[in-house]
Parts: structure tokens; sequence; C-alpha cells
């Protein structure tokens, strides 16, 4: 077992997010952010039609340590060339997209080659701490990183991602060159850039709707950036996704409910859910509690 512990305040010295970036997060209203909680169920298909797997997001309100915050619980499973894989997200955001706590699961079950990542990031005295555990083959890699807060500003993790989107997509325009902090998929310190990507038509069941585009892109520090473009609803729900260069896309199969807002529950949800082990990363909690103390 290799275990290698890093400081993070260097790798973000020269990056920096946008003004614009920024400013826009401080902006949004929370009436706003009550418009973005509902659940999304997507299928995953290949380029052919197959449907191989499913794509399920869902953001509710809560509170977390006794402060109020957003629960963005994400799940995505299934199967590339008879290859199971997938991801999960659990992340808790507050109105301002600041992540108290996040849990990031990926795996790629190759025959005899198991490629598992593990990372559970949170708020510490000041500092947000994170804590990666890779596994692949009979190899495991262990890393923990610190980041000074006042380090991170305009920082959006994966979970707060998966709510900004919804956010911009029900806006429908936002400025050119919103650039934020954001964790490569090394986890290490690096830029995301959203871009409109316009309106155009899509098929949803029987119906054909306008849907809107956004594209993002993570920059990487020591491979090439990733690219996801998304299109939604009127609404804010994810109608397609798909990841630049991915043989399989992501879409929405039937219309949903439309949010409306008016029978919205403001009231928060003291939510135990039940996460299967490999998800809910609770022992490498308590590991990262005894390593950083």
């Amino acid at each position: 077992m290799e275990d290698d512990s890093s400081q993070g305040l260097t790798e973000t010295e020269s990056l920096k997010s946008s003004c614009e970036a920024r400013e826009f997060i401080d902006k949004i209203e929370f009436d706003e952010l009550k418009q973005c909680l509902f659940r999304d169920t997507l299928v995953t298909v290949s380029d052919t039609g197959k449907e191989l797997g499913e794509l399920c997001i869902d953001v509710q309100k809560t509170v977390h340590n006794s402060q109020l915050c957003y629960l963005i619980h994400a799940k995505s499973h299934g199967a590339i060339d008879d290859i199971p894989c997938g991801t999960s997200i659990t992340g808790y955001v507050t109105p301002s997209f600041e992540t108290l706590e996040q849990h990031h699961h990926e795996y790629v079950k190759l025959q005899g080659h198991n490629l598992d990542r593990k990372s559970h990031m949170v708020q510490q005295d000041g500092q947000l701490v994170v804590y990666k555990v890779t596994r692949e083959a009979e190899e495991v890699r262990e890393q923990t990183s610190t980041f000074p807060l006042e380090s991170l500003c305009g920082f959006v993790s994966e979970a707060a991602n998966l709510l900004l989107l919804r956010v911009l997509a029900r806006r429908k325009n936002f400025p050119e060159g919103m650039k934020f902090l954001s964790f490569d998929a090394e986890t290490q310190i690096s830029l995301s850039t959203y871009r409109e990507l316009g309106e155009k038509k899509q098929v949803v069941g029987n119906e054909t709707v306008e849907v809107f585009g956004i594209e993002r892109i993570v920059d990487a520090v020591d491979d090439i950036p990733a690219m996801w473009q998304c299109y939604f609803l009127r609404d804010g729900h994810l109608a397609s996704r798909i990841q630049v260069g991915s043989p399989v896309m992501m879409k929405l199969l039937k219309l949903p409910e439309r949010v409306t807002g008016d029978n919205e529950d403001d009231k928060p949800v003291f939510e135990k859910r039940p996460l299967e082990w490999e998800d809910d990363m609770q022992l490498y909690s308590k590991f990262l509690d005894r390593k950083v103390n």
C-alpha cells in the first residue's frame, strides 16, 4: 500500500476563479434554488439505441451539522462493451455553493484488472480536507490533501456543479468567461468553464421539445480537458447528457411533471439515506479523522 500525503496550497496559488463566476454565485436568489429541488432519471444508451444503464440525480433541502444546505445525490451505473462501470456522488452544498462534505466513488470492473476510486472531502478547521483511495488491480494508493478555504473562492465541487447547472438552465443566459475552481479526475485543483450551447429540438417520448444546452469543460493538470454537454428542459430538468469522446449518451425517455414551485415543501428534509458500503465511505471518513488528528 502506498501512502502519499500532500498539501494543496501550492496548487491553487496560480489558479483563480473569474470575477464573473464569483459574482454570478453571489447573485443567485434563494427562490431560484427552491425551483431546483427535484429528481431526474435518464437512461444510458449506445449509439445504436441499446439501453445500457441509468443515471439518477436528486436534490433536496436538508440540514447537515446544524447548517441549512442541499443534499445532492447522483448515481449512474451500467455496462459499456459489457464492462460494468459506475459513479456515485453524495454532497452537502450550502446556498452559497460551498461544499460542506462530499463522497465520490467511481469504478470500472475489468476482468482481472478492476479500477476503483473513492474520495471524501470535508470542511475542517478552516480547511477543505480531501482523502482519496485508488485501487487498481492489487495496488492501493492513498492520498490526503488540505486546502485553506480562503484559497478556494469560487470552488465548485461535482455535487455543487449539478445544482449550478440547474440554475444556469433555468436562466438560459449567463456571462461568458465564467471560470470556477474545480477538481480534475486526479483530484488536482484546476479550472472549469461553462458555455452556452443555445437551443435545439429533442424528441422525448412521443413529443418534440425545445432544450437548452450548456457545455462544461474541466481542465486537467496532466491530461486533456474533460468536456460534458448537457441539454435541459425549460424548468431545469436534464434532457440529455454526453461526455465528449464517450461512446454512450444519457437521455430522458419520458417528460417529467413540470416544476412550478407552487407546491414545494419548504421544510428541510432530515434524511437518513441508507447507502451501501462502497458508496458511503464511512470508514474512510473515520480514517481521515485519525490521519488529520
